[in-house]
């Protein structure tokens, strides 16, 4: 499982995006199945503007099974809070946020992001060790 970040979103579902081409070449290289969360496609829709081709592009591929999509629940979003106020220094967004939740309760540390700084200082905690994001760029 391999969890998707905003960025690569964006860029993926508009070409005119300076990353289009990265994020298109990478896609293609990924073989494990996709998710993301409701943080990340709300980011993701806000950028792409709900009118255009880009965010009609996401919808087809949530809805057409190219990427799953996790959502919250109390404990998800409690984890999450803890977890902004842990990396208020970078700042952590509630959609970075969501994905470090993700990865933990899925089990995965792999990440699609084109954040890369963030993403390096971002830890999973699995029980009392703490393991780095394999980050995907």
């Amino acid at each position: 499982m391999i969890l998707v970040d905003t960025g690569p979103l964006v860029a993926l579902f508009d070409p005119r995006d300076r990353q289009h081409r990265r994020a298109v070449n990478t896609l293609r290289n990924l073989r494990a199945p996709l998710s993301s969360t409701v943080a990340v496609l709300t980011e993701a829709f806000h950028m792409l503007e709900p009118q255009s081709i880009g965010s009609d592009r996401l919808r087809a591929f949530a809805l057409q099974g190219g990427l799953a999509i996790w959502f919250f629940d109390r404990a998800a979003v409690t984890r999450a809070f803890e977890l902004m106020e842990q990396y208020a220094d970078r700042p952590m967004d509630l959609a970075d946020a969501s994905l470090i939740v993700a990865a933990e309760a899925l089990e995965t540390r792999k990440v699609f992001t084109l954040d890369r700084a963030d993403f390096n200082t971002y830890r999973i905690r699995r029980g009392h060790r703490y393991h780095t994001v394999e980050v995907i760029a």
